[in-house]
């Protein structure tokens, strides 16, 4: 298991002249990602933030998660998954639960880029993304409060994200 420093997350919200408050809930995020140190750093980043995380490494195990849960209140998924991707994750999921916030991150900026022309509900983060840019967006994504995207913005969003 990969063990995240919470002293370095608190930094991180520090540097962006955040408080730590600011960042951190008690929701249930589905967290959909294939490369296992990507998943376990980023469930350790979101549980030390107070999150409820359950993880699965394809759509197929996302699903069984999702039907076993009372309540998802985020997908966070990888675009690139084995076997179905996780733009038709998404699509299941929300058939369920047409509400279900959606939170793509790739390190392919082209895909995020369409995801977000297509869909613009949709909001996407670049990898790699630092701690800080995730539990933001994480933030926003579960306040409801994702900027709306227009065309210029869905290119910056897509964009790698800062080291900040």
């Amino acid at each position: 298991m990969v063990e995240v420093d919470s002293a370095v997350v608190v930094s991180e919200y520090l540097i962006l002249g955040l408080g730590a408050e600011l960042l951190t809930g008690t929701e249930t995020i589905l967290l959909v990602e294939d490369e296992t140190f990507v998943r376990e750093v980023t469930r350790e980043v979101l549980k030390a933030a107070g999150y409820r995380v359950v993880t699965a490494r394809n759509a197929t195990e996302a699903l069984v998660a999702g039907d076993s849960l009372r309540q998802v209140d985020l997908l966070l998924t990888d675009v690139v998954l084995p076997g179905r991707s996780g733009r038709a994750l998404a699509s299941d999921l929300q058939s369920r639960e047409p509400n279900l916030a959606v939170l793509f991150v790739s390190g392919y900026g082209a895909q995020l880029a369409e995801i977000e022309a297509a869909r613009p509900a949709f909001t996407c983060l670049a990898k790699p993304f630092s701690a800080a840019a995730l539990l933001r967006k994480v933030r926003e994504m579960l306040n409801g409060k994702a900027e709306p995207r227009t065309k210029s913005s869905i290119t910056r969003a897509c964009e790698p994200a800062s080291p900040a």
